[in-house]
């Protein structure tokens, strides 16, 4: 191959986890040291660049092979058992953390998936930490010199039937790794907060505080959580965005009240007939015994 992409050049991490044993535990190291590392954190914080997917079997380079027009930048392998993570690019990096971008996020999550599809990985990689393509332990291929975009991988991934369908992202699943931690704390977290609200008009700290916490519990949940810090931007993302520019905010508790009774009693009136029903098949319930009672009297 004529060209060749240098991996210095956009792994961006400058303060990224390492490790060169997962039983010795990660930390992190500066950038330099870093590059010398067997394992080293695959994006930086609050940024993806890349997506990665761990492909456990002896065949993960022929996997990652078959993937016609999006095979992966990068498949570094274990080369005693054959397993490798494989790496795409990104043309446009993914922030995170700000509200205004979540679209992004949720979508570079379904493709992330898709790319998990289609070469049968591992559903419980958590993308956090990659093989470095630098180290000697590994053998490093580059199957591809060229970043992609978000849409060209999917329409790729659609041609080969590998993307998950519209509702993936809305069914449960008891393991939520990768981008899919992200999506899920941001997504429970902000409709929590919505409602949240009308205990902190006028003190914005107060709520901030309440978001946090609430952050931090959901990000527990999760048998690998997300790092600490960015579990906080999440958080300080939907605080900052309810405070200067939710009309929830803007609009005070008074419309919020108001807001409040008239969904409360949409939903009563919605709720009448069910109950009527309800009512009456109680009372038909109870006749039912009394008559029994005589027949059986």
């Amino acid at each position: 191959m004529s060209e060749v992409l240098s991996w210095e050049s956009v792994w961006l991490p400058r303060y990224p986890y390492v490790t060169d044993s997962f039983a010795e535990g990660i930390w992190r190291e500066k950038r330099a040291k870093a590059l010398s590392r067997r394992y080293v954190e695959l994006n930086p914080k609050a940024l993806t660049n890349m997506l990665c997917v761990d492909i456990d079997g002896p065949d993960a380079l022929l996997r990652a092979g078959w993937c016609t027009g999006y095979r992966p930048n990068w498949v570094v392998e274990n080369p005693v058992n054959g397993h490798a993570h494989a790496i795409w690019l990104l043309a446009s990096p993914i922030p995170r953390t700000e509200y205004a971008h979540r679209k992004p996020v949720a979508y570079a999550h379904a493709i992330t998936e898709g790319l998990r599809i289609a070469v049968d990985g591992d559903k419980g990689y958590s993308g956090l930490i990659t093989k470095n393509p630098l180290h000697a332990s590994w053998g490093a291929y580059q199957f591809h010199t060229r970043p992609y975009s978000l849409d060209e991988l999917k329409s790729a991934l659609e041609a080969d039937e590998c993307m998950p369908g519209p509702r993936w992202r809305k069914t449960k699943r008891r393991n939520v790794t990768g981008l899919g931690r992200n999506c899920s704390i941001f997504d429970s977290a902000r409709l929590w907060a919505y409602r949240e609200v009308r205990n902190h008009f006028g003190d914005p700290d107060g709520l901030e505080r309440a978001i946090l916490a609430h952050v931090a519990d959901l990000n527990s949940e999760f048998p690998e959580p997300l790092p600490a810090k960015e579990a906080e931007q999440i958080a300080l993302s939907i605080a900052g965005w309810i405070v200067r520019e939710s009309s929830l905010w803007a609009d005070g508790p008074a419309v919020y009240e108001a807001n409040f009774v008239a969904i409360q009693s949409a939903r009563g009136r919605k709720g009448g007939p069910k109950s009527a029903r309800q009512k009456n098949q109680a009372q038909v319930n109870k006749n039912r015994s009394k008559i029994l009672e005589v027949l059986n009297g």
